[in-house]
């Protein structure tokens, strides 16, 4: 059942298809295309970037086109989770074994051509292999799919397959035949019911011996069996076979009998010789064509015409010639030669004549006499689309070359960039319009007459006599549309014939096939198309043939390949593919990086890049002078599913290399190089009628072969799936061919190794046999081999291909000035006997010759030799010249050149060439060379000569190629080298180099031991006659045998003379022993006389010694240490000085003595207080002394450094008398000696006097740390603490900083216009704010009274606890805002009271310059400010904003101007009162920071102990002893840290945790029954001893500060309740807040509503709200964390319970957080930064309160916006864990200080720190007035922690 054709290039409807399950093995239909669907699939618009344009625009070039860019997520890639896996072994369709596949390792993988030259050997057996890259190794696709444009071919899959083309083109060709004569073959006959297949009945009849041969033996039954008539065989059956024979087949047969070998001579001298492998001149010596025939003369055409008309039954339009009933005599033409020609080798049959070998060339052989892409069917319209096409041939009348491309689509840059790159492409090749490959890839049907037709097209002029005049009398043939004049044809016509006429070559046929062109396309495009077509051919497949069923529902690679060649088999189906074929990389760019375009990418430059690979050190390809595109340069090829190349081999039979880069699979099919005969054997064999028209039909690519008739053929026939990311690679002349499974893009390129040379010249050669054009020249390459590279690996090769090219060449010459030899084989039949060639070759000129030239008969290139015809301008290679006709010329002027029209040229002499050879032989045998010297070396001499030898060694190793014998020779040489190494060392070498690695010695002992065991050996006597003797046996003459020989000779003589003197030692001095001993040294053996020699000059040397270690005789001093001492006593025992001896005796005692003073020596150095005298004294002693050195300096240095301190400590302490105070010395210096002090072991005089005037001094430093607030603190805190006073100061005391208006920050002002000066900040500008006068930074807050914008920072205001419509009044405005302070401020006089004291101090301090500019400041300001306090005019309302200015000055400084403080405030309250009251006089200003339990005191909680006396005497604090800093560690039993805002006391609905109990443990704290807390006993002080404190304390653990001082007071005055707990409880509860803990604080209007239980702040609202009574007034002060009374003034008694944190904990009249009456204005909080969300590490889990509050501030990288915005990050900050200690009932922070370095307030804080210990947790149970007033009271002391946060 045939397939129904699919619509190019859009698809029909798809039909549902089941998807294909998850992991299966092979994509299935829909696998990287769109889900199949019900629903129809949407047209893509032609031209748009959905499809290809339609009709082939042409107009607009590929490179101007844009598309959609390919998803490359939706394609398989290396990779990729969408890469198919690797599949092994799979079942094949012929069960087709597998090729191998190499899995490289990442080392083997570095170089392309050192591995394919190790899988050659295995991988050639199969033709092809495949090659899998390391994992690591995976390239970027490096195209841009949104520019890349392709034009597509389209390949019928039927018609590539042999036996059904030439079915098809027969019956075309039949019906034509019977049409032409009124006979229309419309339908097959039918027999027995069923149509009668007349291919099959022919071929059938053909093989049974032909009709008359069936006939006669009445063979019909046989011939039905055959046709597959089954059963009995009637008469009547046979009689229909006969019948329709006789009828149908029989007249056409016998008109090709009869007209088909004139059919072939015309497309012979068309082509201007014969197509199959002939080096003789054409048989066509006449044309039939030049002249009109004469009207009677017998012609083949006539005879042709005659068999026509004869052979037909029935009427015929015109009566048969006389002369056709006549048997038919062939004309007396020349016979062609037995290899040449198209004549059959039997009348009826198709087999050629000729054995040819097919090539491998991809150009068609019909590329000059066709123009139409496909041929057509007799049935079938011609093509419209494309028209006629003219083919010009070119002038030298050369075909064009392989590596072609397409100019119609490209643009004028692209063409001129592959020109630059390839110079073999000319723009005079006949090229395809709209093609992307050389037209003879094309090949057409359309007749290309042999005249140069000029202007005229196809049909506008005859093509017999090739005038266009009388077109009334052209007749066109209906196939072709040639004209012919009916009086030029043969016979003439006299007029039209009735029926459809075709000129005899339609009739015969030629079986023409190429592809037709295709539309262009992206790869977007492509894809979709790729995609809908197999989605719907598998979708739409008929039951018998469909791949899936009820068990299967996905797609397999198996199922593909069966269904492909069930399409390419069946004959009846019409299914129709677009192939992307020989797409040119130059023009469109490659699928790799290359180093134009990214040459940052290493895979630019990798070898195994395509672009890279051809051009390798190792590719003979890199020796062509240009780029050949496709072969040099790559190719591209974009597949969809049944896309298919057709078998061939390579070009030159080179490698290749394909390269997929992503995509669906490509099925190969690979045929190895020794079955290619056995292949084109079974090719012709197949398809002999497309050999018989075409032999070189395998040069085409346009038909197939199925692998299962080939491996019946006995062609061994071998498959393999290329996947994404994979090599193929085939190897020399072996044939290939395959399809693809779906869409994908690869590339391709050629490449050649080493061993390629002989394959390639077979290839040049057998393409000159078959008149293909070359890619390039071989002799060409081989030349330029030779020059470039003159290795001897490159000679070895190049050597014999050069000789062989040498042989070829001159052999070409002597076959044209001399004449072929006849066993030559290149001797035509009719040999030329005239003269020949007699002037002598001219010699091409390299610099004017042409590019390139090509003969015009064999088109190979003519690049040794060249006949050139002047009058033609043609050019002929050396075998065809003067045997072809390229001009009017006679054939002995051809021959001879003697009329000066044809020219021989030379490129070098036969000389020349010999030399050339010659050269590169000599240098190819150059290893047979060393070799035959090696042998002569050792063959002519029994001991050769160690330095013949070495010379030739050196010779050998400078040889870069692997010699046999270099290996041996090496081992032979190294063995006597060895030997003259040894004797060496008996006979030059010195002593001191026998331990030439004296580290190896020192480092390893096993290697010193190994070492010292190999030179005793060497040191043998025995060795040198060893080495004489082994000399003999290895056979070899060197000097050193002879001074070897001398040496044992001079041993013996040594010998001789030691043992006289030995006997004899008084009658030599100790010079003369030593001379001898080094004689013997010389040797570098171990003789025995040298040790004795050596002991006798041991002792003579240590007794000359002896003098030199005694103590000096003039000064008694001893140079020598004890160690010296010892080793020199050692030494004489070694040498065996006895005992006995006097010196020895001496020496002894000397030691002893030594000894005896270091022992001493250590044990006064050990001793406290250190004894100096006797230290002093033993220093004496050492002067005649041998002691250690060591021992010695430790000695000196300690009285050095005492003598140096003491001389310090008293100079100091004279320099602190000084009465000049700037002589005395600096406080530093003091320090740094009492340091010094401290690492001695007992203090030197007068240290006690600097004592007491250090202390004396340091008082005076205490006296100011109490000054500012610091007297627990270290003395060096009081330094920096000062300079940040002075810092601050030094804005607020600024003078220039004058009064001004109220602005707004920079961050809320306009942009500033043109021309407004933009101040700096350094004076009275807007840009300083705030009582620290520092510029806008962090949140800023506005007063609502005087309007002045303020750091939340300096009023410790966190940012969550503003809400938007909250009204702000600074502590200016309203003197009862505190400040916060971090530390104590003091009054300007006591600063100045305390530098008084400074000229009575003993040193000079570091404090006194920061001290003094402190003090100069503010007496600075002071005075500036005196006009305005002690003025004689009163103040007024004017001066407020003045007043204002300054107190906000004054108030930030951190010194006190009381006087100017109180003046101010009083005059405010007067002139602008805020608070109902006037202001306190202040008289001192102290730290707003709240104390913190000491450590002492936290631990006696959790011991129990309320006095400190009680604590055990472990943990009470040694005074005078300092104790190591170091962290307390947290205990298991502490209580976590409470959220900022949450009660200390338990959440409503937790119970309280209770305390855990420590363990009792060694060395820690043992708690008693009593239960306190840290606060508790800060709090209660010793009145904690109290029993009813724990019982409280137990049943609310977490209890604040604000109910400890109740119980406090409670304590105090009622001791009657210390046991009763009860009445504490209710005295507690009934007992109001004491007001000393409470500032003043607004309240209310009595009618504004109250607000709900745990919703109240503290007393006076931070941010106040406006109120019809600007004063309100006071019924009493709220105590201090007490709610605000905001319903009535009267004081209420009862407490509200803990806040719920609930969403409406802080919710006012409003509902909001500061909930207050509507106003008109809101207040403005700004911070110059957009924030965001803060939520990180301070975030609290009880964010809900805060929810309202947006945070967007400087400081918090916020901007300057209202207070609605700030966000409740004061939450966050107190659950910092680690940030918070103190807090009550919480866990204490681990401790970094001294307990008696603590803060005075309690805190263990230093200056700079960062802390938020002092926000007292507990008071958050109670409920508050505002949260920013709250914050302002409870977070005094965050100042640090603040800074942290912004920071």
């Amino acid at each position: 059942m045939a397939t129904p054709a699919v619509a190019v290039p859009f698809a029909p409807p798809l039909p549902p298809t089941p998807a294909p399950p998850q992991g299966s093995p092979t994509a299935g239909p829909s696998e990287g295309t769109p889900k199949p669907s019900s629903k129809p699939v949407p047209m893509t618009a032609p031209g748009t970037l959905n499809g290809p344009p339609s009709g082939n625009n042409h107009a607009i070039p590929l490179s101007a086109r844009r598309a959609e860019p390919l998803d490359l997520s939706t394609v398989e890639r290396r990779g990729q989770p969408t890469m198919a896996p690797e599949v092994s072994q799979r079942t094949r369709v012929f069960n087709i074994p597998e090729a191998m596949t190499f899995r490289p390792t990442e080392e083997e993988f570095r170089d392309p051509m050192e591995y394919i030259r190790k899988i050659a050997p295995e991988g050639s057996k199969y033709g092809i292999a495949k090659i899998i890259p390391p994992d690591s190794w995976n390239p970027p696709f490096a195209i841009n799919t949104e520019r890349f444009h392709f034009r597509t071919r389209r390949q019928e899959l039927s018609s590539v397959e042999g036996g059904n083309r030439v079915n098809n083109d027969y019956l075309d060709q039949l019906a034509r035949f019977h049409k032409q004569n009124g006979h229309n073959l419309n339908r097959f006959p039918s027999v027995d019911k069923r149509p009668l297949d007349l291919y099959r009945l022919k071929k059938t009849v053909e093989r049974k011996g032909g009709f008359e041969s069936v006939c006669k033996g009445k063979r019909w039954a046989e011939v039905g069996r055959d046709l597959g008539y089954s059963g009995k065989i009637m008469s009547s059956l046979s009689t229909s076979l006969k019948n329709s024979y006789q009828k149908w087949l029989l007249p056409y047969e016998e008109y090709l009998r009869v007209a088909k070998p004139g059919v072939h001579q015309q497309l012979e001298m068309i082509n201007g010789g014969p197509y199959t492998p002939s080096p003789g001149p054409s048989p066509a010596k006449k044309s039939y064509t030049d002249t009109p025939p004469e009207k009677n003369q017998e012609t083949p055409p006539m005879k042709a015409t005659a068999a026509l008309h004869s052979s037909i039954n029935g009427p015929s339009p015109q009566p048969p010639p006389p002369f056709a009933q006549e048997p038919y005599q062939p004309s007396p033409a020349p016979a062609p030669p037995n290899v040449g020609g198209f004549t059959p080798v039997n009348a009826g049959g198709f087999t050629a004549v000729n054995a040819v070998t097919p090539s491998t060339s991809f150009t068609s052989v019909n590329g000059y006499h066709s123009n139409n892409a496909t041929p057509q069917r007799a049935m079938e319209a011609p093509p419209t689309s494309n028209g006629p096409q003219q083919m010009t041939p070119q002038p030298n009348g050369m075909p064009s070359l392989k590596r072609q491309h397409s100019e119609s689509n490209l643009s004028a840059e692209d063409i001129d960039a592959i020109n630059r790159r390839s110079k073999r492409l000319r723009k005079d090749v006949p090229i395809v319009a709209g093609s992307n490959m050389h037209h003879n890839r094309m090949a057409a049907a359309r007749f290309q007459p042999k005249q140069d037709r000029g202007a005229y097209r196809l049909g506008e002029m005859c093509e017999t006599c090739g005038r266009s005049e009388d077109p009334q009398r052209f007749l066109n043939c209906q196939t072709c549309d040639a004209a012919y004049h009916m009086y030029c044809l043969d016979p003439p016509l006299k007029q039209p014939p009735d029926y459809e006429w075709h000129c005899p070559r339609c009739l015969v046929g030629t079986n023409e096939y190429g592809f037709e062109e295709g539309d262009v396309y992206s790869l977007s495009g492509f894809q979709r198309r790729a995609a809908e077509f197999k989605q719907y051919h598998f979708g739409s497949l008929p039951p018998q043939f469909s791949p899936f069923n009820d068990g299967k529902r996905h797609l397999t690679e198996f199922d593909v390949e069966r269904e492909f060649w069930r399409l390419v088999e069946n004959m009846n189906d019409s299914t129709e593919v677009e192939y992307g074929a020989d797409i040119h990389s130059t023009t469109h760019g490659s699928g790799f990086p290359t180093i134009e375009k990214q040459p940052r990418d290493p895979y630019s430059t990798d070898p195994w890049n395509l672009n890279i690979l051809p051009l390798d050190k190792e590719s003979l390809f890199r020796h062509i002078k240009s780029d050949i595109s496709g072969m040099t340069v790559p190719w591209l090829y974009v597949g969809m599913v049944f896309s298919t190349f057709c078998w061939h081999n390579e070009d030159h039979f080179a490698y290749s290399a394909n390269y997929q880069h992503f995509g669906q699979t490509k099925t190969w099919y690979g045929i190895p190089a020794e079955d290619t005969e056995k292949f084109e054997k079974a090719m012709r064999e197949e398809v002999p009628e497309l050999f018989e028209t075409q032999p070189d039909l395998l040069f085409q690519l346009v038909t197939l072969a199925k692998p299962e008739k080939l491996r019946q053929a006995g062609v061994r026939v071998y498959a393999i799936d290329q996947r994404a990311g994979q090599f193929v690679i085939t190897f020399p002349q072996a044939y290939h061919a395959g399809f693809n499974h779906g869409f994908n893009f690869n590339e391709a390129v050629n490449f050649a190794p080493q061993d390629w040379e002989p394959f390639g010249e077979a290839g040049a050669r057998r393409m000159r046999d078959y008149r293909k054009q070359p890619c390039f020249s071989h002799d060409e390459l081989l030349l330029s081999a030779s020059t470039r590279d003159h290795t001897i690996r490159t000679a070895k090769w190049l050597g014999p291909a050069m000789e062989r090219m040498r042989d070829a060449e001159l052999d070409a010459r002597k076959h044209f000035i001399e004449g072929p030899e006849p066993e030559s084989g290149t001797a035509p039949e009719e040999p030329y006997a005239g003269p020949r060639y007699e002037s002598k070759p001219e010699i091409i000129d390299p610099d004017t010759e042409e590019e390139e030239v090509n003969c015009m008969f064999c088109k190979c290139y003519c690049y040794l030799s060249r006949f050139k015809c002047l009058k033609a301008g043609k050019y002929l290679c050396a075998l065809h010249a003067g045997s072809y006709e390229c001009c009017d010329a006679l054939e002995h002027e051809r021959y001879t050149g003697r009329d000066g029209t044809h020219t021989m040229y030379f490129r070098m002499t036969n000389e020349s060439l010999n030399k050339t050879v010659s050269r590169v032989v000599d240098k190819a045998n150059i290893p047979e060379t060393w070799t035959a010297k090696v042998d002569s070396e050792l063959d002519d001499n029994p001991r050769p000569s160690l330095k013949h030898l070495r010379t030739l060694l050196t010779e050998g190793e400078k040889i870069q190629y692997e010699l046999p014998q270099l290996p041996d020779l090496r081992r032979f040489v190294e063995r006597c080298n060895e030997w003259v190494e040894d004797a060496t060392n008996y006979i030059t070498r010195k002593q001191q180099n026998r331990r030439k690695n004296e580290k190896a010695w020192r480092k390893n002992t096993a290697k010193a031991q190994e070492m010292e065991e190999r030179d005793k050996e060497l040191r043998n006597v025995d060795n040198i006659y060893r080495l004489l003797a082994s000399a003999d046996e290895i056979s070899f003459d060197c000097a050193e045998i002879n001074t070897l020989r001398d040496r044992a000779e001079n041993i013996k003589e040594f010998r001789r003379e030691a043992t006289a003197s030995l006997e004899d030692i008084s009658s030599k001095t100790t010079n003369e022993f030593k001379e001898l001993v080094e004689r013997g040294r010389d040797f570098h053996i171990d003789i025995p006389e040298i040790e004795h020699l050596e002991s006798v000059v041991k002792r003579l040397e240590w007794n000359e010694s002896v003098p030199d270690m005694k103590p000096t005789l003039g000064t008694k001093r001893q140079e020598h240490t004890l160690d010296e001492i010892e080793k020199f006593i050692a030494l004489g025992k070694e040498v065996g000085v006895p005992a006995t001896n006097d010196d020895m005796r001496y020496f002894d005692e000397h030691r002893a003595q030594g000894e005896l003073w270091e022992d001493k020596a250590k044990e006064v150095m050990s001793q406290e207080p250190l004894h100096y005298q006797q230290l002093d004294s033993l220093s004496a002693q050492a002067f005649s002394l041998a002691v250690r050195a060591e021992t010695r300096a430790a000695v000196d240095a300690i009285l050095k450094k005492q003598r140096e301190v003491q001389e310090k400590i008293v100079a100091l302490v004279d320099r602190s008398k000084n009465p000049d105070f700037r002589q005395r010395p600096k406080y530093k210096e003091v320090k740094d000696v009492m340091d010094a002090i401290e690492e001695l072991q007992s203090k030197p005089t007068g240290t006690i006097d600097l004592e007491k005037e250090q202390r004396r001094h340091e008082d005076w430093m205490r006296r100011g740390k109490k000054l500012f607030g610091k007297a627990n603190a270290p003395l060096h805190i009081l330094h920096q603490h000062m300079r940040l006073v002075r810092e601050r100061n030094e804005a607020c005391f600024e003078i220039s900083d004058a009064p001004r208006a109220p602005a707004e920050p920079s961050s809320r002002h306009v942009s500033p216009v043109d021309g407004m000066p933009i101040s700096d900040g350094s004076n009275s500008s807007r840009d300083v704010f705030c009582i620290c006068r520092k510029p806008e930074a962090g949140m800023m807050i506005e007063c609502e009274v005087c309007h002045e914008w303020y750091h939340g920072k300096c009023l410790k205001i966190a940012r969550g606890k503003v809400k938007e419509d909250d009204k702000y009044t600074c502590p200016i405005c309203d003197w009862r805002m505190k400040i916060p302070r971090d530390a104590v401020r003091p009054k300007l006089e006591e600063l100045q009271a305390w530098a008084d004291d400074l000229e009575t101090l003993p040193f000079q301090p570091d404090e006194e310059e920061t001290l003094v500019e402190i003090c100069d400041h503010a007496q600075n300001y002071r005075q500036y400010i005196k006009p305005i306090i002690h003025s004689d005019l009163p103040t007024s309302p004017e001066e407020v904003t003045v007043m204002r200015f300054h107190l906000r000055k004054i108030e930030g400084a951190d010194i006190l101007l009381a006087e100017e403080t109180n003046f101010l405030k009083s005059e405010l309250h007067k002139w602008a009162p805020v608070a109902p009251s006037a202001p306190i006089l202040t008289d001192h200003s102290q730290s707003t920071r709240k104390p913190r339990p000491t450590k002492e005191q936290k631990l006696m909680a959790r011991l129990g102990v309320t006095k400190r006396e009680d604590l055990p005497q472990q943990y009470k604090i040694k005074p005078g002893i300092a104790k190591r800093k170091h962290p307390e560690a947290v205990s298991k039993g502490q209580m976590p840290l409470q959220p900022a805002g949450a009660s200390a006391s338990p959440v409503e609905g937790q119970q309280p945790p209770t305390p855990t109990v420590l363990p009792p443990a060694t060395g820690s704290p043992q708690p008693t029954g009593r239960f306190l807390t840290p606060l508790a006993l800060h709090v209660l002080d010793s009145l904690a001893e109290a029993p009813v404190v724990s019982q409280i304390l137990r049943a609310e653990p977490h209890m604040n500060r604000e109910k400890l001082s109740k119980m406090k007071i409670l304590l105090e005055t009622d001791r009657s309740i210390w046991d009763d707990l009860p009445a504490m409880q209710k005295k507690m509860k009934e007992m109001p807040t004491p007001s000393s803990l409470t500032p003043a604080a607004y309240t209310f209007d009595a009618n504004q509503p109250p607000l709900s239980a745990g919703s109240g702040h503290r007393d006076s609202p931070l941010f106040q709200t406006t109120s019809s009574d600007p004063y309100p007034t006071v019924s009493q002060q709220p105590r201090l964390g007490s709610p605000a009374r905001f319903g009535s003034p009267q004081f209420q008694t009862h407490h509200s319970p803990p806040p719920s944190f609930d969403g409406n904990m802080f919710d006012g009249p409003s509902g909001l957080m500061f909930g207050s009456p509507a106003h008109d204005t809101k207040p403005a909080v700004t911070s110059p930064g957009d924030f965001g969300s803060a939520s990180h590490l301070f975030d609290s889990p009880k964010v809900s309160a805060f929810a309202h509050a947006g945070l967007n501030s400087p400081g918090f990288g916020g901007s300057q916006q209202s207070a609605g915005n700030i966000d409740n990050v004061f939450a966050d900050l107190v659950h910092d864990h680690d940030a918070l200690s103190g807090f009550d009932g919480a866990q204490d922070t681990k401790e970094s200080h001294d307990p008696d370095l603590m803060a005075e307030d309690g805190s263990d804080e230093l200056p700079g720190q960062n802390s938020v210990a002092d926000i007292d947790m507990a008071d958050a149970n109670q409920p508050a007035s505002t949260p920013l007033q709250q914050l302002a009271e409870q977070s005094l002391g965050m100042g640090d922690f603040m800074d942290e946060k912004e920071s």
